[in-house]
């Protein structure tokens, strides 16, 4: 196939990205083998060095496999690849369409915010939850400042998530709102429902601090799967719902 030329700032950005593509959208079938370090300098223009760090970064993501002999060979990505490919994809829409990356994303993070938050209920400390409860009051507090809510939003989290002691969940979590992804990176005002509802925040925190973890999972299910809307102008100066 053919490979586009790249401009001479970060060639080895544009090598991975264009490699990547090709293996993530099929163009490189799982088990085939890439052409050589030599055969592959020449189609971009660059030189083997920025070959080789490209099919590297490759290799990390679990997108390539160098073979005895030198020989890279095309994994599957649905097999071996992780929560990093999404994030690499994130910076690329010629492969899955960012609705669809967002989507997915906004199911995982539900999906470990609920069982999170009911774990933080049952096993976080006194202190912890407590934390919990003062993050709510205080990302109430910025309503309706969508900017800054969408922030709080994420540092409340982020006490649920150690709350619940799980080290999956925290690193999932990480990966969530690492970069550019910033939990799917769903523009704040697109996620008005949620947001604003901060009474659903205060329930869910009260109901932590409480040990109450069913009525957490409950609270956190009803803001986590909110619809995400085409973006609109915030109401002001009132929360979305009592």
């Amino acid at each position: 196939m053919a490979f586009a030329p790249v401009p001479r700032a970060s060639v080895s950005d544009h090598v991975f990205g264009q490699l990547r593509d090709a293996i993530v959208s099929g163009r490189y079938q799982p088990d085939e083998t890439l052409p050589g370090e030599r055969e592959l300098a020449g189609a971009f223009a660059v030189n083997r060095h920025a070959v080789r760090e490209a099919l590297r970064r490759l290799q990390q993501l679990g997108l390539v496999r160098v073979s005895q002999g030198g020989a890279t060979r095309v994994l599957d990505w649905r097999v071996h690849a992780g929560l990093d490919l999404m994030l690499s994809l994130t910076q690329s829409g010629d492969v899955l369409p960012v609705a669809t990356l967002v989507r997915d994303m906004l199911e995982m993070r539900a999906c470990v915010g609920i069982d999170a938050a009911r774990l933080c209920a049952e096993r976080g400390d006194p202190a912890l939850t407590a934390a919990v409860v003062r993050a709510a009051e205080e990302y109430a507090a910025l309503a309706p400042d969508l900017p800054r809510m969408a922030e709080a939003n994420i540092a409340m989290w982020r006490l649920i998530v150690r709350g619940s002691g799980n080290t999956a969940y925290l690193l999932s979590f990480n990966s969530l709102v690492a970069g550019t992804l910033a939990v799917g990176d769903v523009p704040p005002d697109s996620r008005a429902a949620e947001l604003l509802d901060v009474a659903g925040h205060r329930r869910l925190a009260a109901a932590i601090a409480a040990g109450q973890g069913t009525a957490a999972a409950r609270h956190a299910r009803a803001l986590l799967t909110a619809p995400v809307t085409t973006p609109t102008t915030a109401p002001s100066g009132r929360e979305a719902r009592a």
